[in-house]
């Protein structure tokens, strides 16, 4: 008699290496998941998976590179398992205005917000419906639902993102397949700390909270900007069977920053 061999399903992390991807590792792991972590930063991802207390298989890939990405994602299903939940925290970040701002730059955003996005989701999402099975969740951002001065490309971008995976989500659910965006406000990131005057000083966050009335920002109601933790803590959940009825949704995760505009 030949005994069936269980194999426990794998949660693919992409952009582990630092932030909130790093955050979101380290609470999945501790909510019982078998991650896998994916960044371009090779030393970030050993660095994160070094803080996870348990062997975690790392894979360094851009996910500008679609051949890359769709092999990285078939390796990991052959060695490690079905991939039954997508965490997707990879994202790029700059200001400029729309007029004045680098083409190149708004060419890099949606290489990897977008594009690179789409290379990510359409491997892993894949397998989840021939398997019929599976959550998705992307990291999107509250500047997708509220114009910010000098955030076109980013806040554009992410728009973008967030129509895709609400689509997707639509796309999926017959397959009993979920698809969410987690959409953060200010949070204390090296990618947060580069628009403060300076990135030790915690004066930045301050400012985060009170707003800017000459930039037409309201400022954080709850009075904080948020820790990695908070938008891990979020995605959890929404990959979680918890929010088994949840799909195609954007949570806003920004201390009613945006007023939920």
């Amino acid at each position: 008699m030949t005994e069936t061999t269980h194999v426990t399903p794998v949660t693919l992390v992409v952009g582990a290496a630092q932030g909130i991807g790093r955050a979101t590792a380290r609470t999945l792991t501790d909510a019982g998941h078998r991650v896998v972590l994916v960044d371009r930063d090779a030393d970030g991802l050993h660095k994160t998976a070094s803080m996870l207390g348990t062997p975690t298989p790392v894979h360094p890939v851009d996910i500008r590179d679609h051949d890359a990405v769709e092999y990285v994602v078939r390796s990991i299903e052959a060695e490690h398992g079905p991939i039954e939940h997508l965490a997707h925290v990879a994202g790029v970040f700059t200001t400029g205005s729309v007029l004045d701002s680098d083409p190149e730059d708004w060419r890099y955003m949606y290489d990897v917000n977008v594009t690179g996005l789409l290379s990510v989701l359409r491997p892993v999402g894949r397998a989840m419906r021939e398997r019929r099975s599976g959550s998705i969740v992307v990291v999107g951002s509250n500047s997708a639902g509220v114009p910010r001065m000098g955030m076109g490309a980013y806040g554009s971008s992410k728009a973008a993102a967030t129509m895709i995976v609400r689509v997707l989500g639509l796309e999926l659910a017959q397959y009993g397949i979920r698809a969410n965006i987690v959409a953060p406000g200010s949070t204390d990131t090296a990618m947060q700390r580069s628009l403060w005057e300076d990135p030790n000083d915690d004066a930045g966050a301050r400012s985060a909270i009170e707003g800017d009335l000459s930039q037409f920002k309201v400022g954080i109601p709850l009075g904080r900007i948020a820790e990695p933790t908070d938008i891990a803590e979020t995605i959890e959940f929404l990959l979680s069977d918890r929010a088994r009825h949840i799909t195609m949704q954007a949570l806003y995760v920004d201390g009613g920053a945006t007023l939920r505009a």
